[in-house]
Order: structure tokens, then C-alpha cells, then sequence
């Protein structure tokens, strides 16, 4: 009998009601061959085999039985006691020898297990041989044979459950392992991604808006003495605005940055020093080296919002009047270059210039580089301009 029936494997549940089926109909087999017979003890063995039987259910079928394991064992004693009666007043007894070799080995530590199914063989065969009158070879070798079959069975089973539960905790190990790194994974992308889209916020709207800012404050500067230059201001600023709006619409669709959708970098960084030269007091130049290669949006995308970041910090803090941007194709690496003649900055005041630290400035410049397998420098000198330089693979992929 199991202890906890109702949690045990299909299999397990099966062998089980075999065991049940098994030993009800021995004690039938016992009862009904005691009243063909017509022996003196015909309704003994009868009143026995009943007794037994209804030990056995009950055990089955309480429940202090099943959940407790001395309660279990004492319930044991008492069908072995009653099959010892059995088999006192019958040798067809020494056959449900064999259903209880399972119930001990189940319901008792290891070795006594064993020690309790041996003597529960040396039982069948000593009860047996006094039925018969002689101790043959025969009525030796069926209980011990039944027992050794007993014993191999259930170590047997046993050993296949207990691989069958590490097979099953490593299944359940692997699944919580996976459902961690699924959402591991999950996190980082999220966190990546809202890096990611911190950059461009930063390198677009952000800068745009500061040079919306910017030009407002100059034709608000201009009014009312030179309304002319003031009106230019002002359209200059109108066309910022309507860059952004692009640029937001573009987060929205998850687009390529307008530059680059119907030109190549070349033509998108031509652009934004024409449009750097046209909206602020600055000459912004392009200078392009090497044979042009084929980048990837990735990387394009990259090194245009480093231009345009760039080009934002030399408008709003270099105090410059012209800085030249390089893309030079260097074989297997694209470099940047972008050398301006403003004031410059102590190198050792780096963090404390960039917001929380590191900010979105230089630090996203960085990161961009950094996602792409390449490499970000930057040199300056208080007084002497800034010379910031970038370079990349030009057969890298990554996402921007």
C-alpha cells in the first residue's frame, strides 16, 4: 500500500491496484479451496481470509493509515499476523506470502525491508512443508523465489522512479533556468532599447530644440532695431521645428533618420554642416578621404547622430568659428573626424561638464562607437579647440 496513493506516478497507481486485485484473489483462491475440500477448519480459513481482507481495506482505505508511516507499519503487523493464523490452518496461505514481500519492502526502511521478506519466506516454507508432511526442494525454492523476485522488482522500480525524479527536477531546473535568462533578456533588451532611444532623443529633438532656443533668443536680441535679420532668425527657427517634427514622426514609425532616407551619409553630413553654417554664427566643413565604401544603416545612422551631437557642443559651448568634419574611408574602417578652433575645456573637467556625471553628450558619442566594435577619442586643450575622433568597421551591423 502507498502512503500517499493519490500522488503517485500513473504507473506507480497501477502496479498498486494490481497488488490489491492481487492479494483478494489469493485469500479468495484460500477460502474457496478450504470449503471444496470440506476440511474441519473449512470456516476458520473462511472467517480468516475475510479477517485479513478486511484489515487490508481499511488500511487502504484510512486515511490516518495512508499519511502515517508507524500507523502504516502497525497496520502491516497486523495482515502478517492474520496471514500467519492463514497459513496455520492452511497451505494454500503460503501464497499471499508473495503480495506481502511488495507491502514490506514499501512500507519498511531498506534493510528491514529485506530482513522482514526473508523471514516472511522462511515462514511460507516452514508452514508449507508442515502442511505437506516433508521439506522438499520444491517447497523451498517457490517463497524464496517469489522473494528474490520481490526484492529485484521493487529495487528495480525504485531506481527507476528516483532517475525518473532527478530527470524531472533537472527538467524543472532547466525551465526556471530558461523562463530567468528569458526574462533576463527581456530586461536588458528593454533597458538597451531605452538607451538607445535616450541617444536619439538627445541627438535630434533635445539638440534641435536648443537651437530652436538658440535663434529665438538671437531675433529676440535683433527686435526691434533689425527686424530683417530678426524675421531670418525666426524662419531659421520655423525650419528647425519642422526638422524635429520629422524626426519625432520618425521615433513614431521607427524610421531611418530623414537625412539618410534619400541620400547616403555623405550627402546627410553635407547637409547638417550646411544647415550648422546657415543657422549660427559658425562655419561648419566637410572634407571626405578614401574610396567610398558601402556601410551599414546602422552604421551610417551612427556616425550622423555623432556628427550632429558634435556639431550641437561646438555651437552651444566651443565659442568656435569654423570646425571640419573628416569621413575618411580607411579600407575596412570609416573614421570621423571633427576639429573645431573654439575655447576647448580641461580634459580632467570631462565629468563634471556632462550631466549626472556622463550624461548623453560625449557618453552617448561614446556608447554609439562602442555598439559598433569601434574606437572614441577626444583631445582638447583650454584655449585650443577640440579634436574629436571616431572609428568604426564599416561591415558592422549592430542595431543603433
Amino acid at each position: 500500500m502507498s502512503s500517499t496513493a493519490s500522488h503517485l506516478p500513473r504507473t506507480a497507481r497501477g502496479l498498486l491496484w494490481c497488488l490489491h486485485l492481487l492479494l483478494a484473489g489469493l485469500l479468495v483462491v484460500a477460502a474457496a479451496r478450504a470449503v471444496a475440500d470440506g476440511g474441519a477448519h473449512a470456516w476458520l480459513v473462511v472467517a480468516v481470509a475475510g479477517a485479513i481482507a478486511l484489515t487490508y481495506g481499511a488500511g487502504v482505505r484510512f486515511a490516518r493509515v495512508r499519511a502515517s508511516r508507524r500507523a502504516a507499519r502497525v497496520w502491516l503487523a497486523a495482515v502478517v499476523a492474520g496471514w500467519l493464523v492463514l497459513l496455520a490452518l492452511s497451505a494454500d496461505g503460503v501464497w499471499v506470502a508473495f503480495p506481502l514481500y511488495f507491502l514490506q519492502l514499501h512500507l519498511l526502511p531498506r534493510r528491514a525491508g529485506v530482513v522482514a521478506v526473508l523471514a516472511t519466506a522462511l515462514a511460507a516454507v516452514t508452514g508449507f512443508a508442515a502442511h505437506a508432511g516433508a521439506l522438499t526442494l520444491a517447497i523451498t525454492v517457490g517463497p524464496l523465489l517469489g522473494a528474490a523476485v520481490a526484492i529485484a522488482g521493487v529495487r528495480g522500480y525504485q531506481a527507476l522512479y528516483r532517475e525518473s525524479e532527478r530527470r524531472r527536477q533537472l527538467i524543472e531546473e532547466l525551465t526556471a533556468t530558461r523562463a530567468d535568462l528569458a526574462a533576463a533578456q527581456h530586461s536588458a533588451g528593454v533597458l538597451a532599447e531605452r538607451q538607445r532611444l535616450a541617444r536619439e532623443i538627445h541627438d535630434t529633438l533635445a539638440q534641435g530644440l536648443s537651437s530652436i532656443q538658440l535663434l529665438l533668443r538671437a531675433a529676440e536680441r535683433a527686435l526691434p532695431d533689425t527686424a530683417q535679420t530678426a524675421a531670418r532668425h525666426v524662419a531659421q527657427a520655423r525650419q528647425a521645428a519642422v526638422d524635429n517634427l520629422a524626426e519625432a514622426r520618425r521615433f513614431v514609425a521607427a524610421l531611418t533618420p530623414p537625412a539618410l532616407e534619400d541620400a547616403g551619409l555623405v550627402e546627410a553630413l553635407e547637409q547638417l554642416c550646411a544647415t550648422t553654417t546657415a543657422r549660427h554664427r559658425i562655419t561648419a566643413r566637410l572634407h571626405r578621404t578614401g574610396d567610398p565604401a558601402q556601410l551599414s544603416a546602422a552604421t551610417e545612422i551612427a556616425l550622423l547622430r555623432i556628427a550632429q551631437s558634435a556639431l550641437s557642443n561646438v555651437v552651444r559651448h566651443a565659442d568656435a568659428d569654423t570646425v571640419d568634419v573628416t569621413l575618411s574611408y580607411l579600407g575596412d574602417q570609416v573614421a570621423l573626424d571633427i576639429v573645431d578652433d573654439g575655447t576647448g575645456f580641461d580634459p580632467t573637467q570631462l565629468a563634471a561638464m556632462e550631466p549626472n556625471g556622463g550624461g548623453f553628450g560625449l557618453a552617448a558619442m561614446r556608447a554609439r562607437a562602442d555598439a559598433l566594435g569601434g574606437t572614441f577619442t577626444v583631445e582638447a586643450t583650454t584655449g585650443a579647440g577640440t579634436a574629436l575622433a571616431v572609428q568604426v568597421p564599416t561591415g558592422t551591423g549592430t542595431n543603433s
